[in-house]
């Protein structure tokens, strides 16, 4: 027992390396992780406190509880078997892939990470590229949502700014569940928005097991209370219009819902708009193209953050004028359904879509291209009376109006040189006239309220001919 033997320098390291991390995890990890989840449990009930809608305890359970949860719910456990009978596979071999999906689509939400810098970040990207306002909110209204039900923000996709800028304007209120797509799940980026709460997804997926896993894990969010944020429309809008809705995230919110036993689903239309939309070239030529395949080359992306960066440098950088978020009128899940017996989500898709559409913010660029689309050029005084007719006519249908300064005089003056910094529109001899090529971007923003006035004739992008359309890859 007391012999003396001797070992390699290296095998007396490994040996004690191995000794050091069997004793990390069985004394010291378990009890540093309780120290900082006790530390954690108070920072939220602090946090609780000041919050509208707490945060429910479905967000705060440990990933890998959620995950084995979601792996041996009896409705996956069932696609499993019919799965592994479809493929002539093992069921275990079955059971390993739902697992792999649980583990992509659950989320590692961290209260820290969100209301720590995640806001700081959201509120300071906001207000460096745009003039934000809070446009239609009727707050009585909201604060008559009871506090069981769960809060589903359903919005129209402008631009990717759309989850920083709701992200933001929502914080005092709530945390935010989103619903992000296959662009997110690039390292780092995948774990920083994993961390904010949102969960991944494959939109084109038609893999059943994948769609049962996924809808599973959605019902539970929704029966857990968890305040969510989703686009109907599936993706960014490639012409400007609020389109028509998807049905999948929609239809797993309904899955299987009952009145009588779920608690009520309350549904919060979200409209959004800018004067200028940082994607607009990119989707408009990928709306000509028939494609969602967006072929930006990153040696542009490059050339334009790096003329950003000279402007702000220069002190030449003007913020792309104003961004605009509503709130529209909440719609009740169960209210919903009692009043409906057939095509219930067919027609829930298409109310929530309509009541999108109703808040659309009004804002100073789109109603100058609509006027600028109506002939070739205008005097000053002709765009002037127009805008201010075009603005007349929506806000006497109900529609929201943000102008600048309640001016309407002045915020001509900024829709135009807007326009012009862009070199969208050019003004020759006191005339104001459309740059030939870019004719479709200001399409692409007068269809965003088009919806709003009879007035206001739709344009077709994908239906103009190549001269009025410019090069996508000129941001």
């Amino acid at each position: 027992m007391t012999r003396t033997i001797e070992l390699p320098l290296w095998l007396l390291v490994l040996i004690l390396a191995f000794a050091a991390v069997t004793f990390a995890s069985h004394f010291l990890f378990p009890s540093v992780r309780w120290f900082f989840r006790k530390r954690l449990q108070k920072a939220v009930a602090k946090l609780n406190e000041k919050l509208e809608r707490p945060i429910e305890p479905f967000k705060l359970a440990r990933r890998y509880d959620m995950v084995q949860r979601l792996s041996y719910d009896p409705e996956v456990a069932k696609a499993i078997a019919e799965h592994a009978a479809e493929e002539g596979i093992p069921e275990q071999v079955a059971f390993e892939k739902a697992r792999g999906y649980a583990r992509e689509i659950v989320p590692r939400f961290s209260a820290t990470a969100y209301f720590g810098f995640g806001i700081r970040i959201a509120k300071l990207l906001s207000r460096a590229f745009y003039r934000v306002r809070l446009g239609a909110f009727d707050e009585a209204r909201l604060k008559e949502i009871s506090a069981d039900a769960t809060v589903v923000f359903v919005m129209n996709h402008r631009s990717n700014m759309d989850y920083v800028l709701v992200t933001w304007l929502a914080a005092e209120r709530s945390h935010l569940s989103y619903a992000v797509g296959e662009w997110a799940r690039v390292w780092p980026l995948r774990t920083l928005i994993r961390s904010m709460g949102a969960y991944f997804i494959r939109r084109r997926s038609r893999n059943a097991l994948y769609r049962k896993v996924l809808s599973r894990y959605v019902r539970m969010a929704t029966d857990g209370g968890v305040t969510q944020a989703m686009f109907p429309e599936g993706g960014l809008s490639l012409n400007g219009e609020v389109g028509a809705p998807k049905m999948g995230l929609l239809s797993y919110i309904m899955d299987d819902f009952d009145p009588a036993k779920n608690r009520d689903v309350v549904f919060i239309p979200v409209a959004m708009n800018y004067d200028r939309v940082l994607e607009d070239r990119v989707l408009v030529a990928a709306d000509i193209k028939g494609s969602r395949k967006f072929g930006l080359r990153l040696k542009y992306i490059l050339r334009h953050v790096g003329q950003h960066l000279w402007q702000r440098i220069t002190g030449r950088f003007h913020r792309f004028g104003y961004a605009s978020v509503s709130f529209g009128t909440p719609l009740s899940l169960s209210a919903y359904m009692k009043d409906h017996d057939k095509k219930v989500l067919e027609g829930l898709a298409r109310e929530l879509m309509g009541r999108i559409r109703d808040v659309v913010p009004v804002l100073p660029v789109p109603v100058v291209a609509a006027v600028m689309l109506e002939k070739d050029t205008h005097t000053r005084d002709e765009i002037t009376d127009r805008f201010q007719t075009l603005v007349a006519d929506m806000e006497a249908r109900g529609a929201h109006i943000h102008m600048p300064r309640n001016d309407l005089d002045y915020a001509v003056e900024v829709g135009i040189r807007l326009l012009m910094l862009r070199g969208l529109i050019r003004e020759t001899g006191g005339s104001y006239h459309i740059n030939p090529p870019d004719r479709a971007i200001l399409a692409f923003y007068a269809n965003s309220i088009a919806h709003l006035s009879d007035a206001i004739t739709p344009i077709h992008i994908s239906d103009l001919s190549p001269a009025d359309v410019a090069d996508a890859s000129v941001l």
